[in-house]
């Protein structure tokens, strides 16, 4: 399947669940293609026929907007190098969950989470020990009888009560046929990983001037826009640009974003502008930026762009 129809067939699921979904990021380099959002659960989707294609400092990004944002990063795939992606099961790159469009429909669509995992040596499932172990104690079943009829250790047994150990399909398999319940646990792609991060370096001058009002920027290098600005109160995606022809067509992606991600948006352009907003984006001056003192100048600054007439 080429990448623009498994694009098609994600962004229908994703509206057939009833995911807002933002505009497709076509500016290179990119992080992510896709925001959706359905209620409290934010997505930033990566879109790749061959999930091998995915590079560290891509996922480390798509991970670290992910977090800024309270969204989870997924990526959505067709294949690695050696074969097709397992219906049903999660792969991971570099930390980041990976599923085929089949597996995504039928948790979004059919309310079918993913039971396995893959990892080095095949698929693998998580059980619950803590209902494992009241399961055997119930029955009255020593840990030496259960290791004996799944052909494995004391110690693995133990460690699968205890740590609640992962193990393979056919083992946790024999153990809901043992004790006739449900042990295999779906897995959790959308849980959300929010890591607090420390000030970066802010090299762009703009961006340093953000700073120096006392707003937190963190520099983002694979996205529509340059950075993500923020305080208590808000959290801005923001953007630097020239005046070019280009400007309009970013400023409007990054207002889809937005909308999606429930943040603000602006682009800041180095040099002046008649231009207050283009759809959700405001659009400041450098001037500007350079004339107010304070973060809640830039607040102040940012909403009186919200409301003026739209370009």
């Amino acid at each position: 399947m080429e990448k623009e129809l498994l694009t098609r067939g994600v962004i229908n699921v994703l509206r057939e669940a009833g995911f807002l979904v933002s505009s497709m990021c076509d500016i290179r380099p990119r992080s992510f293609d896709l925001a959706a959002r359905r209620e409290e659960l934010l997505l930033l989707l990566k879109i790749l026929s061959n999930i091998d294609g995915l590079n560290e400092r891509t996922a480390r990004e798509i991970t670290r907007l992910a977090g800024h944002l309270l969204g989870q990063p997924l990526i959505v795939g067709e294949k690695t190098r050696d074969q097709m992606l397992e219906r049903g099961a999660v792969y991971f790159r570099y930390g980041v969950p990976t599923v085929s469009l089949p597996t995504l429909a039928d948790y979004l669509l059919g309310g079918i989470p993913p039971l396995v995992y893959a990892a080095h040596g095949g698929l693998y499932v998580k059980i619950d020990g803590e209902m494992l172990r009241k399961l055997r104690m119930e029955r009255g079943i020593s840990i030496g009888e259960l290791a004996a009829e799944l052909g494995v250790s004391r110690r693995t047994v133990s460690k699968y009560e205890s740590e609640s150990m992962d193990t393979s399909i056919d083992i946790a398999l024999k153990l809901e046929e043992i004790f006739d319940e449900e042990l295999i646990q779906a897995v959790d792609i959308f849980r959300q990983r929010f890591v607090e991060e420390a000030n970066a370096e802010v090299k762009d001058s703009i961006l340093r001037r953000l700073v120096e009002l006392g707003l937190r920027v963190f520099p983002i290098s694979q996205a529509p826009f340059n950075a993500i600005t923020r305080d208590d109160e808000m959290v801005v995606l923001t953007g630097v640009s020239r005046l070019t022809t280009s400007m309009i067509k970013r400023a409007r992606l990054m207002s889809s974003l937005s909308s999606v991600t429930l943040t603000h948006s602006a682009l800041i352009v180095d040099g002046e502008t008649r231009i207050d907003r283009i759809e959700r984006t405001a659009v400041i001056g450098r001037k500007e930026i350079e004339k107010i003192d304070s973060r809640k100048d830039f607040a102040d600054l940012l909403m009186m762009k919200r409301e003026s007439s739209a370009y």
